[in-house]
């Protein structure tokens, strides 16, 4: 009989023990790991477990040329993908939808709730001067002394470490009457050009370069000073209908009025001048926190370089007023998310926000900065409520079809290979745990969540399996057909079924890292868990499947060719069995003797 190359093939066949201890214990470890995490199960994706989508449609502004097109769609998907992630919601789902829309699909997990409302802020991000502030309802109102008002420290300091403390609020005036004549006074000091510190807190477009304004520029100021005044003494930030229309459809070059919460959990309402810094303008902003003094968490920012300049020169002006007029307003769709105020220009092209700010907060106000500003302003068309009833039924379909699938997997494998579907079974059983103890373990870790399409991945991947199984059995089958006996007939097919094994997962694996790459949404579902499996494969073959068959191979059932063992060298077709016989020995020539 040929027998087995000597070396590291020898050695594995002879310690094949070591190998199904090794997967085994590796499975108990993670299956140990898996309920420890908490999560015994795989998070679900929106189509699953339910969530929301929304869908979100691009609008050009008024009076300005259209911005819809490829490029800026692209970019608004991409921004809006990272501020969704940011938050750590998993499997989010943003993608365009024919030529203006975008769908949004969040599903139910943590921080969804935010999410959908950060996604629906697809305004862009302006920083305001402030020109009038007090806590927003009635009982601010009836409480007009300092003691009403709420402060925080927050600050904005530059790179030269020039810093300003700040107030969320400003004290409210004495009356409804004194609170009008100070509106009117700021609006009047912010559209009247002039050379004085009040004047230059904004820029009005309507501002001329002479003097003294003209009469009818003095009116149309007058009239809008008018008008916004009437809007702030009416608004009731607490009033969430109010706050919905705050400044709705004023311009970025207009003043407005806005809604945002101060440091004490009050809504506090705003009259803002007219934007000097958008969101474009900063290049990146992080939550960081001060371990050199007690400031505790903040936000720094830096800016672009026509953004350092713009910052510079509106924090020189705030910084020349009283407050709450040294005050600019981050706003973000209408809402005021922070309002620091400072004394000093920040010229170092950088800054900080800081202040009583908790992790989740500095890294929110962060998520913000960072992701807030968009090409396009878009508008919610749409939102859709996915129950989790309508996944459920998805998921109870896809696991009948799952189910179907490796029942006829196994009942071809017993017909066909009799006693060898003892290896095959448990090769995909073993398998198959891999795969739901691992997806369960990337739910929490990496924020994998199992959608519909996935769970398909995971049912092609049975015959992509049961393929390594039978490339195998069938190279061991025509060693037997040879005339081999059966243990040298496994550790000689294994080396050319290893190969045929490799090349064949190879290629699946590609096909699913190229799927994965290059499409968006679900799809990367199914490429992920094909991809999973196809390594998964090669794990279970290389360490389960050959070293079960290299023992079982010693058993008598088998190594006799019983006739359902599937290994029947009469049923095969078997040559006689090799013999070795010896080489003649060449012919003694008479002339030597």
């Amino acid at each position: 009989m040929a027998a087995p190359k000597k070396g590291r093939s020898a050695s594995a066949q002879s310690r094949p023990g070591r190998s199904l201890a090794f997967i085994l214990i590796a499975i108990a470890a993670l299956t140990g790991g898996m309920f420890l995490s908490g999560h015994p199960t795989p998070r679900l994706g929106i189509d699953l477990a339910g969530g929301t989508s929304i869908t979100l449609t691009a609008k050009n502004e008024p009076g300005q040329p259209n911005a819809i097109n490829k490029t800026n769609m692209d970019t608004a998907v991409d921004i809006m993908n990272r501020r969704v992630n940011g938050l750590g919601v998993s499997e989010a789902e943003v993608q365009t939808q024919g030529s203006d829309n975008i769908i949004v699909n969040i599903p139910k997990g943590t921080n969804s709730k935010e999410a959908r409302a950060q996604v629906g802020t697809t305004a862009k991000l302006y920083f305001r001067p402030v020109l009038a502030t007090e806590v927003s309802g009635a009982a601010a109102s009836a409480s007009p002394s300092p003691s009403a008002s709420s402060s925080s420290s927050s600050k904005a300091t530059d790179k030269a470490t020039d810093k300003a403390t700040s107030s969320s609020s400003a004290s409210p005036t004495s009356s409804a009457t004194s609170q009008g004549r100070a509106v009117t006074d700021a609006l009047k000091a912010d559209s009247t050009p002039s050379a004085s510190s009040s004047a230059s807190s904004s820029a009005s477009p309507s501002a001329s370069s002479s003097a003294s304004p003209s009469p009818s520029s003095s009116a149309s100021a007058s009239a809008a000073a008018t008008k916004l005044q009437a809007q702030y003494a009416a608004l009731d930030c607490t009033d969430e209908a109010q706050r919905a229309k705050a400044g709705e459809g004023s311009k970025a070059t207009d003043p407005t009025v806005a809604c945002g919460k101060n440091s004490s959990g009050q809504w506090q309402k705003y009259v803002l001048g007219p934007a000097e810094v958008s969101g474009t303008d900063i290049k990146s902003a992080a939550a960081v926190f001060d371990t050199q003094s007690a400031a505790g968490w903040k936000v720094t920012m830096e800016f672009t370089s026509g953004g350092s300049k713009k910052f510079a020169k509106i924090t020189g002006q705030l910084a020349q007023n009283q407050s709450p007029q040294n005050q600019f307003a981050i706003v973000l769709d209408g809402d005021v998310v922070s309002d620091p105020f400072v004394q000093q220009a920040l010229t170092g092209g950088s800054a900080e926000i800081s202040g009583s700010f908790d992790q989740t907060e500095a890294q929110s106000l962060a998520n913000m900065l960072k992701y807030g500003a968009l090409p396009l302003t878009f508008k919610e068309s749409s939102v859709t409520t996915v129950t989790a009833a309508l996944g459920g039924e998805q998921l109870h379909a896809g696991l009948i079809a799952g189910a179907i699938g490796l029942g006829l997997v196994v009942i071809y494998l017993v017909l066909y290979y009799r006693g060898l579907s003892i290896i095959a079974i448990p090769s995909l059983l073993v398998s198959g745990a891999l795969t739901y103890v691992i997806m369960a373990l990337l739910g929490p870790t990496i924020g994998f969540a199992l959608n519909l399409p996935a769970v398909c991945g995971a049912i092609v991947a049975i015959g992509i399996t049961a393929d390594s199984f039978i490339v195998f059995f069938e190279r061991i089958r025509d060693e037997i057909r040879e005339g081999r006996s059966l243990r040298p007939a496994v550790e000689r097919a294994w080396p050319r079924a290893r190969r045929t094994i490799l090349v064949s997962d190879f290629v699946s694996f590609l096909a699913a890292a190229v799927l994965f790459i290059v499409t968006v949404g679900k799809v990367q579902g199914f490429a992920f868990t094909l991809g999973l499996t196809t390594v998964l494969d090669v794990v279970v073959v290389f360490f389960f499947t050959k070293p079960l068959m290299t023992l079982l191979a010693r058993r008598k059932f088998y190594a006799s060719g019983h006739k359902w063992s599937g290994l029947d060298p009469k049923a095969l077709g078997a040559k006689p069995p090799l013999r070795r016989t010896r080489r003649p020995s060449a012919p003694v020539d008479p002339k030597e003797a």
